[in-house]
């Protein structure tokens, strides 16, 4: 279901990623934190949000700040999580503007444990 991981030879601008969203969830302490980083170059992270009447985990979070800030698409993105797994929602926001953009998915030490694309995402 993803690419196995290789964090020793994490490119240095994915890696930057994984620093941003571990920053965010911990600047929150919130349980996820994300970055992505868009098509120019610019980069976005967001922590999960868990109002009552607004959810949206990390990754939704940072894909609409990239989106209303006028973010044409994205290269990478990259999620902080305890979990298992990223939710199919939260990849799918990202996979609707870059198919091929990879997806991170780090454990909180930083260490990236599992990577999607469009074609391992379910």
């Amino acid at each position: 279901m993803s690419v196995p991981a290789e964090p020793e030879g994490l490119d240095p601008e994915n890696a930057k990623l994984v620093t941003l969203a571990r920053s965010a969830r911990a600047r929150t302490g919130a349980a996820e934190g994300a970055a992505v980083r868009d098509a120019d170059g610019r980069t976005y992270a967001a922590a999960s949000v868990a109002l009552p009447s607004l959810q949206l985990t990390a990754l939704q979070a940072a894909v609409a700040a990239a989106v209303s800030s006028g973010a044409p698409g994205f290269e990478a993105a990259a999620v902080v999580t305890d979990a298992a797994m990223i939710d199919s929602g939260s990849l799918n926001a990202v996979f609707d503007l870059a198919p091929a953009a990879p997806v991170l998915r780090a454990d909180t030490s930083g260490a990236v444990v599992q990577i999607h694309t469009s074609e391992t995402a379910s």
